[in-house]
């Protein structure tokens, strides 16, 4: 495993071999010339007509239209742009009916989690009568036959390693979950991330971090995914503050790797509590996802650790679970909980963000009980420890937080 800091990304136990990664049905091309694999699948498939899905202005601003524009225009392209970000079920209807007209053969997103989101609830819902009855659960999903690739402008949702998709109904937040949905190819490159402001390199690399994190300790965690997730917050620990506040080649490479690598992480074991918690944090506050996520990141490293037989959720047992949680402190380079918390919550000081829900601006009891009835018990059921609305509501309160370092401290491994 590559020490935290190093800068050899070819050396990784990452599953990428020059530049490539050809693993469970999905290939992804990597680096400065990922976009030019375009032309080449392009050539040999042929398509008749595409259907991009694209960012506005993440595809004039990151440099893609200059790269990209060339295939789609040189082809029958239909373009859908009109969305908002956060895939809203009324956007994702529009979607569906220019879909539909197209007929296309090949669909492309470009930009970040919402479009290649977007571009998923597209292709499963549009051979559907009723796309919020496939959402809610109530009718199977119709695979499609068109072929998909996702073109990320942002380091941090992993959409393009992915199986599952994002939308709101009424505010209400829901996740489409089917094989058919992960992009066939991905190709990442990150030119395309060069001209990301800091507060967006910030919040989606924070997101990457989070999801190897909790992928790490997730219930549904198995040998393959904690590879990769291993790998993701490594990379991102000794790059994200780089990429964030001086950012350079080296550092926007290894965030769009770990990017990657942490979908691949929570594509097999899913995310946990710190996920579950940050959709309310988002939709009913406006704190970015990839932030919402880790203001609870450091509360849920200290409560994990105190698992015990009495309330461990995974079947293999506490002591599995405190191994993945020594595992996640030697990638902090910590040798406590403690100084794992410090070191969390450090990196998010580091570049700029809120340190505690406190500091983001949920500071009262009502706001924080607000957020706790919110959350997806789904997620919860994957966390190692068993979670409930009292214990969650107890860990994050400010009360609890003041006197954490001592309870933190007789936990410590």
């Amino acid at each position: 495993m590559t020490k935290p800091g190093s800068t050899d990304l070819k050396g990784l136990e990452t599953g990428l071999i020059d530049g490539r990664d050809d693993v469970n049905d999905q290939t992804a091309y990597f680096g400065d010339t990922a976009c030019d694999h375009l032309a080449s699948i392009l050539e040999a498939d042929r398509p008749l007509r595409i259907f991009a899905v694209l960012d506005q202005q993440a595809y004039a601003n990151s440099g893609a239209k200059d790269l990209l524009e060339q295939y789609f225009s040189g082809n029958t392209t239909t373009r859908f742009m009109d969305f908002e970000p956060n895939p809203k079920l009324d956007d994702v209807r529009k979607g569906i009916e220019l879909y539909r007209q197209a007929e296309p053969e090949l669909v492309v997103a470009v930009g970040g989690g919402t479009s290649i989101d977007m571009a998923k609830l597209i292709r499963a819902l549009a051979g559907t009568v009723d796309p919020e009855a496939v959402i809610r659960g109530k009718s199977p999903i119709v695979a499609s036959r068109s072929r998909f690739i996702a073109i990320p402008t942002t380091a941090g949702t992993g959409s393009e390693a992915t199986q599952f998709a994002v939308v709101y109904i009424d505010g209400e937040k829901f996740s489409l979950d089917h094989a058919s949905l992960r992009p066939a190819i991905a190709i990442v490159d990150p030119r395309l991330m060069n001209t990301l402001p800091a507060a967006v390199t910030a919040a989606t690399g924070l997101d990457a971090f989070c999801q190897a994190i909790e992928s790490i300790w997730a219930v549904g965690a198995t040998d393959e995914s904690v590879r990769y997730a291993q790998t993701a917050a490594a990379l991102a620990l000794a790059h994200l503050p780089q990429a964030t506040n001086a950012p350079n080649s080296l550092s926007r490479e290894a965030m769009s790797r770990a990017s990657y690598l942490a979908g691949k992480a929570i594509n097999i074991s899913r995310t946990t509590a710190s996920h579950a918690l940050s959709y309310p944090l988002t939709s009913r506050y406006g704190i970015p996802h990839g932030i919402a996520v880790s203001l609870t990141l450091a509360p849920m490293l200290a409560y994990n650790a105190a698992v015990t037989d009495e309330d461990c959720v995974d079947v293999r047992g506490a002591d599995h679970v405190q191994a993945r949680i020594r595992l996640i402190l030697d990638i902090l380079g910590a040798t406590s909980v403690l100084g794992g918390c410090a070191r969390i919550q450090s990196l998010l000081a580091e570049i700029g963000c809120p340190t505690s829900l406190q500091e983001a601006g949920i500071a009262s009891a009502d706001e924080l009980r607000d957020v706790i009835e919110a959350v997806n018990t789904q997620r919860l059921s994957n966390n190692p420890r068993k979670a409930t609305s009292v214990s969650l509501f107890e860990l994050l309160s400010p009360a609890s937080i003041q006197n954490r370092p001592q309870k933190q401290t007789a936990a410590a491994l």
